[in-house]
């Protein structure tokens, strides 16, 4: 039967005024842990509880469209299917308002907390306040245990991470230039984040120095919440879509709050149901902050990184997710090359500012003159970057070599992201060969 947002609607119009959420919401909150309290396991070997998770969603008045499943393989990595087809604009999941764990909601909850705020700003980390408010409403109910509204969903919260919060330091020696940044970058964000939570007056001193629980509240807010930067959300049941390049799923609010997702195509019975947490151009990006590898990526950023973009070159197109490398073909994206060559022109500043007028004004046949008459440049670059580059993943596989994986369990995924990248560079390889002998002899000739 196909299920309609009126339909929807009606269901939560005709709910018993969510009676069972009451206990969400309610201001201002104690946060007094009882002693006979249990809390949540957080062991990486856990399995998550998601059948009780499911039957609390149920009780929550979470409504479903027909066939809407949750999966798993082995207990750990979970993923949402249908088996009912589902048409385009039809309703997969409703999901009450004060379910729904937002920035505004934490902060009318839990207060402004000016310090931690005022630490996150002074540290360069302004512009993620809003997580880091759905990160504190995290450690908070983590600290009622049992106790809390939240708890069955929260013991079915994932416990392993691959990660870069999660790796270990000999796995970051084993990360290639770019994602080895990107892993950093996380890892300076943790290290805000924790200090701002000892500034927060909601939390008791006991918890705030639980490095391990700031670890997994920070992982789950940081791969599960979506929106803006200042307004981030967490909506039970609405966070177990898994990523996909290819996306069945999105998400909608109505007047009240209450949140749907929702079919953005016609989604045949047996589908999975994925939703974008990234561009998907940049795999690494998804590797460092998630945990995951996308094989179905397209294509990867070309990881040139020498060079500081000035805004002439932003407009010619540097950027991690212009300047590619496409996966399958081996073929290099249209900015690569511009990029190169308006480095390659830096000596001669005439031509160079012609180029960049011929971008700037769309004259292709300009641009494409300077290209041919400086091919022997920029393909010769190039090749010596893919070259140095594949180097570099080699010396990284020899690093890696009989390493125990149980000391280093996240070590397998790096080397299958550096396998992928390298796949990937070396079918830009066998194209640039060729191509580089024929400028060389274009030149000789």
């Amino acid at each position: 039967m196909k299920i309609s947002f009126l339909l929807f609607t009606s269901l939560l119009a005709n709910t018993r005024a969510f009676q069972v959420q009451e206990t969400f919401r309610s201001s201002p909150r104690t946060f007094s842990p009882s002693p006979l309290s249990a809390y949540i396991d957080i062991g990486e070997e856990v399995e998550r509880d998601v059948g009780a998770m499911d039957e609390w969603a149920t009780m929550c008045e979470v409504q479903r469209a027909e066939g809407f499943q949750l999966t798993t393989e082995d207990g750990y990595d979970y993923s949402a299917l249908t088996t009912a087809d589902i048409p385009e604009g039809s309703p997969i999941l409703c999901i009450p308002g004060n379910m729904i764990i937002s920035t505004s909601s934490v902060r009318a909850e839990l207060g402004g907390q000016e310090a931690a705020v005022d630490y996150l700003t002074r540290v360069g980390s302004g512009d993620k306040i809003g997580k880091f408010f759905v990160f504190l409403k995290i450690m908070a109910e983590y600290e009622q245990g049992d106790q809390s509204p939240y708890f069955p969903w929260l013991n079915s919260l994932p416990r392993l991470f691959f990660n870069a919060i999660a790796m270990t330091d000999f796995c970051y020696e084993c990360l290639p230039p770019l994602v080895f940044q990107l892993a950093r970058q996380e890892k300076v964000k943790f290290d805000n984040y924790f200090e701002a939570l000892q500034k927060a007056d909601c939390i008791s001193d006991q918890m705030k120095a639980n490095k391990a629980v700031a670890r997994w509240a920070y992982n789950i807010a940081t791969t599960r919440t979506q929106g803006t930067e200042e307004e981030k959300f967490l909506a039970p049941m609405a966070d177990m879509f898994n990523h996909g390049t290819e996306t069945e799923v999105d998400f909608s609010f109505d007047d009240d709050g209450n949140l749907y997702a929702y079919a953005t195509k016609n989604v045949p019975a047996g589908s999975p149901l994925r939703m974008s947490y990234g561009c998907p151009t940049n795999p690494s990006q998804l590797f460092a902050k998630y945990g995951f590898l996308d094989e179905t990526s397209p294509a990867t950023f070309c990881k040139i990184m020498t060079i500081t973009p000035t805004q002439q070159l932003l407009d010619i197109g540097y950027g991690f997710d212009k300047m590619l490398f496409y996966k399958d073909s081996g073929e290099v994206s249209e900015e690569v090359w511009d990029v190169l060559l308006y480095q390659a022109l830096a000596s001669n500043r005439d031509v160079q500012q012609a180029f960049y007028n011929a971008h700037m004004q769309g004259d292709a046949a300009t641009k494409a003159a300077i290209h041919q008459q400086y091919s022997l440049e920029t393909s010769t670059a190039l090749m010596k970057h893919v070259d140095t580059f594949l180097q570099q993943l080699d010396d990284l596989q020899a690093k890696s070599a009989g390493k125990d994986y149980n000391e280093h369990p996240r070590l397998p995924l790096i080397l299958k992201h550096n396998e992928f990248v390298r796949e990937t560079f070396l079918r830009v390889k066998a194209n640039l060969d060729p191509m580089v002998a024929q400028a060389q002899g274009n030149v000789y000739a």
